[in-house]
């Protein structure tokens, strides 16, 4: 199963930065994992949270003991909670966020609802994710390209 966007490839073979599945689950699982100690997590500990499941309530909460058992093993940071959107805006397919058309706009490119329809959930995270303002955003139209959106 292929876990990373090609927009990630300058980072993933070494998993030096979180990639974006696992920032999706952190979202989904409500729980703040800092790049300090996402660097302090040897190279398995964070393949298994790349490969990890999140999917039914069960699988988020032992996403959530893993975190709290890798922090607490490698790092001397706590880890921080984090509130779970009860509808996230990747979910929503009916409605673009406005971060997200906004961005699109400055890179010249016009998003329809039924272009932000076609894509999968962890696709609009990314998107939503490298939208906002406090986000380095170059790889937003990297993105859009991959997603065949240009």
């Amino acid at each position: 199963m292929t876990y990373f966007f090609e927009f990630e490839d300058d980072f993933v073979a070494s998993l030096r930065c979180i990639p974006m599945i696992v920032r999706y689950k952190l979202d989904t699982c409500g729980v703040k994992l800092k790049l300090a100690h996402w660097n302090q997590f040897p190279q398995t500990e964070r393949q298994i949270l790349v490969e990890h499941p999140t999917t039914t309530p069960e699988e988020i909460q032992s996403y959530q003991n893993l975190l709290r058992q890798f922090a607490e093993k490698y790092t001397d940071i706590p880890l921080k909670d984090l509130p779970i959107e009860e509808n996230p805006a990747w979910l929503e397919i009916e409605n673009i966020p406005e971060t997200v058309q906004q961005k699109a706009e400055e890179v010249g490119v016009q998003l329809t609802v039924q272009h932000w329809q076609s894509l999968t959930p962890l696709q609009r995270f990314a998107l939503i994710k490298l939208s906002r303002p406090s986000h380095e955003n170059h790889n937003f139209l990297p993105a859009l390209k991959e997603f065949n959106l240009v």
